[in-house]
Parts: structure tokens; sequence; C-alpha cells
């Protein structure tokens, strides 16, 4: 089923270096144990290991975006926090998150949840928690793309609203 929200994922191209090095190193091993063809258990290997990885360690992230993708943004939110404060214990987690997780994203997940919050705020008609939250996005990734549109427009709609009030 194809979801009417829009998803960004920029990817960081010299994150596959490191995603070539482990797949070759897995298929290496497994010429000691299937010598005739040891390329397509390697491979499988890397799979496995990378859905796994990228399922496991963002679980929370990952029920947030099913929760957007069904329209529920009120209950996506307690999810994004969630991950929002693990990754910020573990920042390492994130911050290699091309070897811990083999996720080639160019976001940071930390980023992520505090846009994908701002984002349901927005969604739930919040535009100052939503403005809050792009805020805080911006205080703490300050070349963030999604939180300086957002917010412009969010200003841009907020100023649009005060002179039509005005004149009433």
């Amino acid at each position: 089923m194809a979801s009417n929200i829009p998803t960004i994922r920029q990817i960081n191209w010299l994150s596959i270096v490191p995603h070539l090095a482990i797949m070759g190193f897995l298929i290496w091993v497994c010429s000691f144990y299937f010598p005739e063809n040891p390329v397509i258990p390697g491979a499988i290997s890397y799979l496995v290991l990378s859905m796994g990885l990228r399922v496991l360690i963002p679980r929370s992230h990952r029920m947030g975006i099913r929760m957007v993708k069904a329209g529920s943004f009120e209950n996506a939110i307690p999810f994004f926090e969630i991950s929002y404060n693990f990754f910020e214990k573990n920042l390492w987690l994130d911050k290699y998150r091309f070897i811990t997780m083999l996720s080639s994203a160019k976001t940071a997940y930390q980023e992520m949840a505090l846009t994908n919050i701002a984002f349901c705020y927005g969604q739930l008609g919040d535009a100052e928690k939503a403005k809050e939250y792009y805020e805080k996005t911006l205080a703490e990734f300050p070349d963030n793309g999604q939180a300086i549109a957002a917010l412009n427009l969010l200003n841009a709609a907020m100023d649009s609203q005060n002179n039509n009030s005005d004149e009433n």
C-alpha cells in the first residue's frame, strides 16, 4: 500500500565503501565453508546482517514511521521520542551507523526523530509545537534543510494568519 506521506532518503554514498569491505570479508569467510562459490552465501550473509541490524537497533523509529504511514500521528510521537532518547544515549551507534547498522542514511536518527516529531505535530495542527521541534532540530543540526524549509513555511503561515486576524 503506497503512502501519501512524503519521505526523503538522502544517501551518504561514501558509506558504501565500508559496506563493500564488510561484504568482501563475509565472502572471504564463506570461502572457507563454500569454496566452490562463496559469493552467494557471503552476499546473503551481508543482507541478513544488514537487515537484522536495521530492524533491531532503530525499532522505535521504524514503529514511528509505521504509525505516520498509517496516519496515526499522535501515536507516532512517543516512538520518535524514544528513538531520539535512545540515540542520544548511544551517540556512537548513530554517528557510525554506516558500520553499526550498515545504514547509508545521510541523516542521523536523532535528526530524523526531531523532524518527524515536528512533522507529526504539524499534521495534528499544533503549529507552535511543530515550530518548537523544528527549532530544536536546527539548534542541534543547523544544516537540516527540511527544518529550515518547514520553519519558513510555518512562519509565513503564522504571519499570514496574524495579518488576517488584524484586518478583521
